[in-house]
Order: structure tokens, then sequence, then C-alpha cells
């Protein structure tokens, strides 16, 4: 009997801790309170791939596993973490190319800075001269819906010569390809230039060319893709596997799209409104639709980015002297808006807004806006203090 009581009593402690435990912890966060996550429908095969990219975007290189030797970043998720934004304290730096000319500087190390290095190497060095810009990591949720819009979707919501008069005149980024994508279906090209989307100027054409360029340019990594070693200039065996390269870029196809909150508070939906009434809906587009992708829970799908995935001449405000590819200096890529109000949460509780994080705040954001956004800019600024308050918990809404 005195054992069945201590069992008994024994049972009666782990309960309790079990019950107080699951009183104090915190509740696990619900979907909408995380970026993180893949998509709905994905077939058990696909899980297991998007599982497996997962693990690999985490994965932490090391100079006996290609690291370097010199490099920005050692994994994917330390810039992306969370699967959210970057901060300044990880930027990367891009240099050398002032205009449409091309980069002359390329034979200084450019396009990309790798200001780290394993030990017993030197890291780079920004040359003399060189035009410069920095960039933080963007969110890498819901790409896959971006990947999956057609040409002729985005090109009518273009309008380079600004023919309505608006003062927009969005266009689409034409620009070299590498040879090992696949072009999408319905492509339209421009002579041999076929239209990009991906990166902050929409100079790399789809998830593989931004991948396997990322790979290389922040982490020294060789693939059978991009095969040239970034200290040496020399072709060298690919460092990580092209199956990884698949598992990652499947991974960022399936992340799910941000899902919005809030969505029937009063001041959501005035702010909402208030979006629209000053036209940065023009830019920041609501809503596109995917035509067909062979991942079927993206074929044919209306969804809400609030982007318009064209380049903007956002003025001298943003004109850095950089650029990618054919885009202008003071061309930037409409960023996609969802997901805003959780970009804290990878940005350490502290908004960093703008390609290079230079806002600290959705405002600051706001009154950096030049160029083409300049009617918007001073609209909003035309606002009384509670709509603005309004149109800053809509934009966190999302």
């Amino acid at each position: 009997m005195k054992h069945i009581n201590s069992f008994l009593f024994l049972v009666f402690i782990l309960v309790t801790i079990i019950y107080g435990c699951k009183k104090i912890m915190p509740s696990e966060p619900g979907d909408a309170e995380v970026l993180d996550g893949p998509i709905e429908g994905l077939t058990a095969t696909q899980l297991i791939q998007f599982n497996n990219g997962d693990d690999a975007f985490g994965e932490v290189f090391t100079s006996s596993t290609g690291l370097g030797p010199i490099f920005v970043a050692n994994q994917c998720a330390s810039c992306h973490a969370g699967d959210g934004k970057g901060t300044p304290f990880v930027q990367f730096v891009r240099f050398g190319q002032a205009d449409t000319l091309g980069n002359t500087f390329l034979n200084f190390g450019g396009p990309q800075l790798q200001h780290k290095a394993i030990p017993g190497y030197t890291p780079e060095q920004l040359p003399f001269g060189a035009p410069k810009t920095s960039l933080i990591a963007p969110a890498v949720t819901g790409l896959g819906f971006l990947d999956a819009v057609e040409d002729a979707f985005l090109l009518a919501l273009a309008d380079p010569n600004d023919i309505d008069g608006d003062g927009i005149s969005g266009r689409v980024h034409y620009n070299t390809i590498p040879s090992y994508v696949t072009l999408r279906p319905n492509s339209i090209p421009n002579g041999s230039k076929y239209i990009c989307r991906f990166g902050k100027k929409g100079a790399a054409y789809d998830l593989l060319h931004q991948t396997s360029g990322a790979y290389n340019q922040d982490m020294g990594i060789t693939s059978l893709f991009e095969p040239i070693d970034v200290y040496s200039g020399q072709e060298i065996d690919p460092e990580v596997g092209t199956q990884t390269i698949h598992d990652v870029v499947f991974y960022l196809k399936t992340l799910k799209a941000p899902i919005p909150r809030n969505q029937q508070d009063s001041d959501v939906i005035a702010g909402k409104n208030l979006f629209n009434d000053i036209n940065c809906a023009k830019c920041h587009t609501p809503s596109m639709q995917t035509g067909y992708s062979p991942i079927a829970p993206l074929s044919y799908k209306e969804f809400h980015p609030y982007t318009d995935l064209l380049l903007h001449d956002m003025g001298s405000e943003l004109n850095d002297g950089y650029t990618e590819g054919f885009a202008l200096a003071s061309e930037w890529k409409t960023p996609a808006l969802w997901g805003l109000g959780l970009s804290k949460m990878s940005q350490g509780g502290q908004y960093y807004l703008m390609h290079d994080g230079r806002a600290l705040s959705i405002e600051q954001a706001i009154q950096m806006h030049g160029g083409e956004a300049s009617q918007s800019r001073s609209l909003y600024n035309q606002l009384i203090e509670n709509q603005k308050n309004q149109l800053i918990k809509f934009l966190e809404s999302l």
C-alpha cells in the first residue's frame, strides 16, 4: 500500500506540473501570426520536399562544407529569420554599376561585396569610386504566387509612357537571363530579354535564378547553375547538390502567403479605403491572378500581395547611384506589402523598411516615397492624424 500511495503521489505531482506549465506557457501562435508554413493542398510527397527545403534553408555552412572563402552569410535563414525581412545588421552591398552601360567593376569583386572571410583569407574591400547600394533581405513568403503570375498580367499593369496621365509609369524589367532557367508558360520576350521579377530591382527571372545566385554571392557556395567561385573567379566543382537547390526553390515556392488580420476592424476598413483614395493601390496592386503552375495549389489563384512587380522611378530620395540589369538607379520594384505588420517579428521588434532598412517606421517609409509616388505622399500628408493612424493600422493588418 505504501508503494501505491507513493506512486499516486508522484502521478499527482506530474499532473500538477504539466497543468501548471500549460497555464504559464504562451500559447502557440496562429497561422496568421507567423510567416512560415506551407500552402494548403500539397501532397504528401510535396510536403516531404517542402520540409527538405526548409532544412536546407537553415543549413549552416562552414569552410569544410564549402563556405566562402569570402562570403556575406553562412546560411539562408540568417538573412531571412522566420522567413521575414532582414535588418541593416545583416545587410549586403551591391556595387559597380552606375547605369545601363554595364558593371565595370566585375573584375574587382562585383556585383556583391563579400565582407567576411574564413580564417586565412581577407574579406573584400569596396573598390574606390564604385557606386553602391546597401540592401536588406526581403521576406520570402508567398513567392510561389508571384512566380506563377503570367507575363501578360504584368504587361497589362504597366504604363511605361504614362498614357493615362496619372503620373505613374511602371514598367516591366526586361533583362537577360541565364541559360539554366526554364521559361514560364506564355512568357513574352522582348528580343533576347525576358520579364524578370525577383530582387529589389526585379533583376532575377525566377526563384531558381534568385536562389542559385544567393548561394553563390551570399555564401560563396558554387552549384551546377552558378559554378564560378567568387574568390578565385574560376569554375569549380559544385559545393551544394542540385537536388538541394531544387528543394530550396520548392520550399520558397510553397511557403504560404501572409494571412491578413483584423479585417473587420472599423479602423482597418477605413484605412483600406484611404489607401485607395490616395492612390497607393496604383503601384501596390491589391490583387493578382496566377496562371498555370505545375504545383496545383498555385494554379489559377487570386491572391493579394499589394505589389505590381513593376519598376517605378522613386526620384532622388531613393537614388543610390547603383542599379541592376536594365533598371535605372532611381528605379525600384514595388515591394509586396503583405506581411508588413509581422515584419518586426524577424527584425528584433523594430521596423527596418525600404530597400536598405533606412526607415524605422511605416510613417518614415511613406515620407521617403518620391518620384512617381510624390503625389500619394502629398495626399498622405494632407490627412488628419486619425486618418493617418487608420491607414497605418490597415498596412499593419496585411
